[in-house]
């Protein structure tokens, strides 16, 4: 089995799901398959998202899609102490300087660093603050 290389932000996650997907974004997901993961904050964020849809295909399609593709096929990684130890330290030093960034950026940012993966994402100044992590973007136009 292949170990995971890229930690997917949600951006990237329902890209796929969009009416107008962008492809470099759809064939680095396929290129990557098995080199892929996310965090369990990205899928609460997921999940979160579809279960504000009211009924509707739309909803239906997304549901499908986060069972049968994203659930069954990517490591979901926890928000574990690691990653709260890691959190911790980098929100305290952003706090000092007299940043606030998103708490829940915070929390994929540190599962990304402390499995030593590369967060994907299409906001990649919203992880700028974090030095020591690596970051890439797939996306080609700007959404």
């Amino acid at each position: 089995m292949v170990r995971p290389r890229y930690l997917l932000d949600t951006n990237v996650l329902s890209e796929p799901v969009r009416r107008e997907p962008d492809a470099a974004v759809v064939e680095k997901l396929r290129e990557h398959g098995g080199e892929l993961a996310t965090a369990s904050v990205v899928w609460h964020e997921l999940a979160f998202g579809v279960r504000l849809l009211r009924p509707s295909r739309k909803r239906s399609a997304i549901e499908r899609y986060l069972d049968e593709v994203v659930s069954a096929a990517l490591p979901i990684l926890p928000y574990d102490a690691a990653a709260a130890e890691w959190h911790a330290e980098q929100r305290a030093r952003l706090s000092n300087g007299g940043l606030t960034p998103s708490f829940a950026d915070g929390q994929i940012a540190a599962v990304a660093a402390v499995h030593d993966l590369i967060l994907v994402t299409n906001n990649v100044q919203d992880f700028e603050r974090y030095p020591e992590l690596r970051v890439e973007r797939w996306h080609r136009a700007s959404t």
